[in-house]
């Protein structure tokens, strides 16, 4: 059995995230017998499905504190000390929802995830009808709102003068970030900040398509900054003064940059993903840390095993605040993100990070064929590339002397294997790559 991707369980909820799993998988939580805090999104379906969470745990003996509707890093922040459960489908369409399982605000890691799927495959027990629990009812919105204020103010100026427009995408981002930063002192206009779980203003996830609103009311306003979520707030997008998405690797490097140098540790470590830019190891190094790589949806994983205290962790949209929390948390991302802005200028982050353009591609691959292609690939392309370094931990990562690389690596979804490329001259640096590819799908067709 196989339920967790790579951020929990997700799926539609007519036929995967239905209320038997959720009862399921709440009754494998509850099996360990602590106490668990849960929370929702604002789905339509997930106060059912949560319901049906807190009634596993409390039948399987564990302790329930319900927090209600909040934001997903709400409810990591609420589970220090404790299990939690996060119903949300973070950035998936309306009809989906899913689960997020949390212990003492990390997500659970892989051994864990196991764990629970073997109790859901086996059958969760019931426990004895005298063991069964009643739920208490928590608030930790307001205590987290005031948490990710206070952690903000100690990372750059007040941001009194700065004005932020944010784009909360009818998700659970209304209920924090722009309360976050009005706390800071920002002059902050709150776009479709009411919570609905129907996303009537804009898909969920925000790309720069779906954030052409908050685009043009940046660009035809005032705005210093513009900020977009998705549907549980633990994702963020970066909109400049004139209505340009700033690319996900710049806000990377800014926020890695800013850790590394204000770490009083000896050797800073900065944790990311193969997918993610050169520009983010060059500010790291130039800072005076040390990045490491973990496979995509496995952060928490790689804080775990760094080899040097880690400042801060971060895939594409999302990051981890070692020094506030272990969990994703897209509401201190932008109140840390505006006091730096409001401190030094968007512009004057970006100056000094190198930014080469950027592609990626998708090529068939039957699924069957994707172990033994990139054993090829782990051959053939340090042998194109005999100048560079080679890292072969998750795919194939090739960083050449001028700063480029390229990642290939097989799509974990799909019948695909992924080229990423980043280059002054990244079509010709694609060209080659794909052509080596194609060559070895070829070959094991």
């Amino acid at each position: 059995m196989t339920l967790f991707g790579t951020a929990g369980i997700r799926g539609a909820v007519d036929d995967k995230v239905t209320p038997e799993l959720a009862l399921t998988v709440g009754q494998a939580v509850g099996a360990d017998g602590d106490v668990c805090v849960v929370g929702y999104d604002g789905r339509e379906t997930s106060p059912a499905l949560a319901a049906a969470v807190e009634a596993g745990v409390e039948s399987a003996g564990g302790s329930v504190f319900r927090a209600g509707q909040v934001p997903t890093p709400t409810l990591a922040f609420a589970s220090r000390g404790r299990r939690g459960v996060m119903v949300t489908a973070s950035h998936n369409p309306a009809r989906d929802n899913g689960i997020k399982l949390f212990v003492d605000g990390t997500e659970y890691d892989s051994d864990a995830e196991r764990r629970i799927e073997d109790r859901v495959a086996s059958g969760a027990d019931t426990a004895s009808w005298d063991e069964w629990t009643s739920p208490r009812s928590i608030s930790p919105l307001s205590n987290y709102r005031e948490a990710v204020a206070t952690y903000a103010e100690t990372h750059g100026a007040t941001s009194t003068g700065l004005t932020v427009a944010v784009d909360c995408g009818n998700g659970m981002a209304g209920l924090a970030t722009p309360q976050v930063l009005r706390r800071l002192g920002a002059d902050v206009r709150a776009l479709e900040a009411n919570v609905d779980g129907t996303f009537p203003a804009r898909e969920s996830k925000p790309t720069p398509e779906s954030l052409e609103a908050l685009r043009e009311f940046v660009a035809g306003t005032d705005s210093d900054l513009g900020i977009g979520h998705d549907g549980d707030a633990d994702r963020i997008v970066v909109v400049a003064a004139d209505g340009s998405v700033v690319h996900e690797d710049t806000i990377v490097a800014i926020l890695a940059e800013h850790y590394v140098r204000e770490s009083t540790e000896a050797d800073p470590v900065v944790v990311t993903t193969p997918n993610a830019s050169a520009r983010i190891d060059e500010r790291v190094r130039e800072a005076g840390g040390n990045v490491e790589r973990v496979r995509l949806g496995a952060l928490h994983e790689g804080i775990a095993r760094a080899t040097g205290p880690v400042v801060f962790a971060a895939e594409p949209w999302k990051h981890i605040h070692t020094s506030f929390g272990p969990w994703i948390d897209g509401v201190a991302s932008a109140a840390v993100l505006t006091q730096l802005v409001a401190d030094r200028g968007l512009a004057d982050l970006r100056g000094p990070i190198t930014e080469r353009p950027y592609r990626k591609v998708s090529i068939d691959c039957p699924d069957d064929a994707k172990e033994a292609v990139m054993a090829t690939l782990q051959s053939s392309l340090p042998d194109r590339f005999p100048d560079a370094t080679v890292d072969t931990d998750y795919g194939v990562r090739l960083e050449l002397p001028d700063g480029s690389w390229t990642l290939v690596r097989p799509s974990g979804t799909e019948a695909y294997v992924r080229v990423y490329a980043e280059s002054d001259d990244v079509d010709d640096l694609v060209s080659a790559v794909v052509a080596d590819v194609e060559d070895a799908v070829e070959a094991e067709s």
